[in-house]
């Protein structure tokens, strides 16, 4: 079944949306509280949209939260408050949610949002990326996955086709015991402001060297900024590191940083803060 309005739909099923998808690229909307600013109109006239909207916030298919062989599934549809109040999701992954925007935007905004806004300053990624998250997407030709970092590939860009809808994301287990986290965002505000520069770390210890280690930056590249390469050479190193191992790590990450100057801050300050935050954080933890 079907409500329609001029150029708009709202299915109760995701098997109606993804048929409706199959037939005409349409503009899909969740919260809305990106695309509805990207596409506003001066005067506080309505937003104008040059392509048939498909609202998908309404269906359960999208909304749903559950763990399947220790990974963590997120429904694209599941708002930030809903997450908050959900005893699966992360206590790191909720601190982060806590600095998004005002109240009203977490009713509305919705973690499949922030990845297809694909903002390199959104609040959610540098977490979702150490946590190598994946990208569950969906057509009415079937489903694929994706590997989050393969799926953004710049500022509103993604690795999304027309006829298809991000149905979850998926959280692989990340053992917390003897695993430290961080997330860090700076901005004008605590909330309700866009960053300047967000970190996310992890580190886990095992009989006294590195076993693991990740680490990522956001809004100092197009793309959320993390390497491999260098967390390989954390592995198996002693604890706590050494002051001239961390400024070889430090050095590589300085390389591989590119902020740039805008309304927000400088290049300069992007770059000196985002290494101050990894130092800081290999040297307490």
């Amino acid at each position: 079944m079907v409500i329609k309005t001029n150029t708009s739909y709202r299915y109760k099923r995701l098997e109606e949306t993804l048929s409706r998808l199959s037939k005409e690229e349409c503009q899909i909307i969740a919260g809305g509280t990106d695309v509805m600013v990207q596409h506003k109109s001066p005067r506080g006239t309505p937003a104008k949209f040059d392509k048939p909207i498909v609202f998908i916030d309404q269906l359960k298919e999208l909304k749903q939260v559950y763990k399947m062989n220790h990974d963590i599934h997120i429904g694209a549809c599941c708002t930030y408050s809903e997450m908050m109040k959900h005893p699966l999701i992360p206590g790191i992954l909720k601190k982060a949610i806590k600095e998004i925007a005002a109240p009203a935007i977490r009713n509305r905004g919705t973690i499949g949002g922030n990845i297809c806004n694909a903002s390199p300053a959104g609040d959610t990624l540098p977490l979702l990326y150490i946590y190598n998250a994946k990208v569950r997407l969906v057509s009415a030709k079937g489903e694929r996955m994706i590997e989050i970092q393969d799926f953004i590939q710049g500022p509103r860009k993604v690795n999304r086709l027309n006829d298809e809808i991000v149905r979850e994301i998926i959280l692989p287990e990340v053992h917390e015991d003897l695993t430290h986290f961080v997330f860090e965002k700076v901005a004008n505000r605590r909330a309700d402001a866009i960053a300047k520069i967000s970190f996310a770390g992890l580190l886990r210890r095992d009989e006294g060297r590195i076993s693991d280690a990740r680490f990522a930056f956001g809004a100092v590249g197009p793309t959320i900024v993390r390497s491999m390469d260098i967390e390989k050479k954390l592995l198996s190193a002693a604890f706590p590191l050494d002051n001239k191992f961390i400024d070889g790590i430090v050095a590589d990450f300085e390389c591989l940083l590119k902020p740039i100057d805008d309304g927000r801050s400088t290049a300069v300050y992007r770059k000196t803060v985002a290494l101050h935050l990894l130092r800081h954080f290999l040297e307490m933890y």
